[in-house]
């Protein structure tokens, strides 16, 4: 950080929209916005050239930025990222935080909010509205232990621990280059682990799959 400052990219395909939180966080003497984007691939090349403390995205950008996320996470482990979007889906709400989101902020709160939830996120805590807190903390009651021990006495008894990870990144919609990146592997590695657990549970492909584990 320059002069104790917080430096922050802001990356938004609506221009109003980055001027408005570029206002914001100005307004208070801790920050100072060093780059803004309009799509992933620019939030990407501003990160590595600016160099930021945290990335403010907006998930629905073009080019996605739940994959500006991974890559920024993957290339700057330091900088703190924080999505910020009109979206409550449970899909980009966890698709965010596997990829490295420390916060996921609507943009319907409270403006004033934002740079505190911002210091929130450097001090090492979660940024996170409480509707989606509770959403996040169901989703890991339900898909725990409690399914795979529900799974333990039919067809997939016999999978082994990474392919239960597999499995796992699987079910929350990842794509092979995704698990691959998240378990630190390689692409054919994960194809070769999902030809496995196919074979095992007797499923001609991913669909059917996905399909049966939603009846159980």
């Amino acid at each position: 950080m320059s002069d104790g400052q917080v430096r922050v990219l802001i990356a938004d395909d609506h221009a109003p929209t980055r001027k408005d939180v570029r206002e914001i966080l100005e307004a208070d003497p801790r920050f100072e916005v060093v780059a803004e984007a309009g799509d992933a691939a620019s939030a990407i090349e501003a990160a590595m050239s600016a160099r930021p403390d945290v990335c403010l995205l907006d998930v629905n950008m073009p080019g996605s930025g739940v994959g500006a996320a991974w890559e920024i996470s993957a290339r700057l482990p330091r900088a703190k990222i924080v999505m910020l979007t009109v979206s409550r889906e449970d899909k980009h709400l966890f698709a965010a935080l596997r990829a490295g989101a420390a916060g996921y902020l609507l943009k319907d709160m409270d403006a004033e909010r934002l740079p505190h939830a911002l210091s929130d996120v450097l001090e090492g805590k979660a940024a996170l509205p409480r509707e989606l807190t509770a959403r996040l903390v169901d989703e890991f009651r339900d898909r725990g232990p409690r399914r795979r021990k529900a799974l333990a006495d039919g067809p997939y008894a016999n999978l082994t621990s990474r392919e239960w990870q597999v499995l796992d990144l699987l079910r929350q919609e990842l794509t092979t280059a995704e698990i691959a990146r998240r378990l630190t592997v390689s692409p054919v590695t994960v194809r070769t682990h999902v030809n496995h657990i196919l074979r095992k549970v007797r499923a001609p492909d991913r669909q059917a799959l996905l399909g049966d584990l939603e009846q159980r």
